[in-house]
Parts: structure tokens; C-alpha cells; sequence
């Protein structure tokens, strides 16, 4: 069976900050850097969502790893059970200025990518990380 990855992990994250009381919006496009927008008292927050349905690693060659205060990347891992609406997915917010520090380039490969074993290994700092859209 296929599944759209993509759209299901952002209108997921989409749901939990409305959950959470934020007021966000979501964008439309095929090739977009933003693809959540939350308006948080002073501030604009910007999310890229990057999704995986197994728990390998996420690409994220198209990620703006400028540093930029406002802007996230929320990783979120369905764990091979995408179709399980009862299991919950792993779900880990950093802000982007740390995700270069995070990726990974095989010499063998031109993509880049940031695992799952990596955010894991980092689990107090980012898993469910809702505090630092808050702020």
C-alpha cells in the first residue's frame, strides 16, 4: 500500500500545535522550505516537517540550515506502523541551526541525511520538544 508520507507527518504535526493552542497555518506547494507558519504572541515561528514512514534516516538536502532563531525542522518517524492509527510516532523539533551538526554524508552518496539512531541518541534535548515554539 502506498501512503503520502509528506502530507500525513505535516497535517500530524499540523493537529498537535493546534493541540498545543498555537495558531498555525499551513503552506501549500510542492518545493517549499516552510511548511508550517505559527504565530506565537511576538513572534513567527517557520517549520519544515520531514517524515518517515520507517525508522531509518530522514533526507534533508532541501533543509535551510542557515541558522535562522525562528525556524525548526520537526522529524517526525511513524516507525513502520503508518497505517496504525494507535501507535504513536516519534516525534523530535530542533531548531535548525543544530541540524548541521546532526547530519550525516556517506562518502558514497550525495545525500544527506540525519537518523533516526542520531535524534534518538539525542532524545532529552529534542523528542516531543513542544516547549521551544512556545517561547
Amino acid at each position: 500500500m502506498k501512503y503520502d508520507t509528506n502530507l500525513a507527518s505535516e497535517f500530524y504535526i499540523l493537529s498537535a500545535l493546534y493541540r498545543k493552542g498555537l495558531d498555525a497555518f499551513i503552506t501549500l506547494g510542492n518545493k517549499k522550505s516552510v511548511d508550517i507558519i505559527v504565530k506565537n504572541r511576538n513572534r513567527q515561528i517557520t517549520i519544515d516537517v520531514k517524515g518517515l514512514q520507517g525508522t531509518t534516516g530522514f533526507p534533508v538536502d532541501n533543509v535551510d540550515a542557515s541558522g535562522k532563531p525562528d525556524h525548526y525542522v520537526i522529524f517526525i518517524s511513524f516507525k513502520n506502523k503508518i497505517d496504525d492509527l494507535l501507535t504513536l510516532p516519534e516525534i523530535y523539533i530542533v531548531p535548525s541551526k543544530e541540524v548541521k551538526k546532526i547530519t550525516y554524508q556517506s562518502p558514497n552518496s550525495i545525500r544527506r541525511v540525519v537518523s533516526l539512531s542520531t535524534l534518538r541518541k539525542r532524545e532529552k534535548r529534542y523528542r516531543d520538544n513542544w516547549d521551544s515554539l512556545r517561547n
